[in-house]
């Protein structure tokens, strides 16, 4: 079996490997493969109900966990997807506002989909990021 760097740093992440027997990412090679992030608080767990605030958090939450991975956060995302219940122009709007705060030095692929159930019952999104980076790899390997 392959073996590779995961990692489950945060409060949420040892949370969810305790519970649910998953990582928050994973690095292969130059590369940080993060599973989705929610809107959820990473100290006290409670899942915003606004889906703006949401949005805004799985961001906040994104770059938090890509950075305890080594990297350094948005600013190396060049692949997303996004999973909305429901998908409709104010989750849209709030994806946007967001890519262009958190990414606006350049733009990312990106592939949103409406879902009927997403991991917790009040989330309303989840994003999935992969984030391209060389120089946390190299440290690695020199460490």
């Amino acid at each position: 079996m392959a073996q590779f760097p995961t990692y489950a740093n945060t409060l949420w992440g040892e949370s969810s490997l305790k519970n649910y027997a998953y990582v928050q990412a994973v690095r292969i090679g130059d590369t940080i493969h993060l599973s989705g992030q929610g809107g959820w608080n990473e100290q006290t767990h409670v899942i915003y109900k606004d889906i703006n605030t949401q949005i805004d958090q799985a961001f906040k939450n994104v770059d938090l966990e890509l950075k305890n991975a080594g990297g350094n956060g948005w600013v190396q995302v060049y692949k997303v997807r996004s999973y909305h219940l429901p998908l409709n122009k104010e989750a849209s709007d709030a994806m946007v506002r967001n890519f262009r705060k958190w990414m606006p030095d350049h733009k990312a692929l990106w592939t949103c989909v409406q879902v009927s159930r997403l991991g917790e019952d009040d989330m309303r999104v989840e994003i999935e990021v992969e984030a391209y980076d060389p120089e946390g790899a190299k440290q690695l390997r020199e460490s």
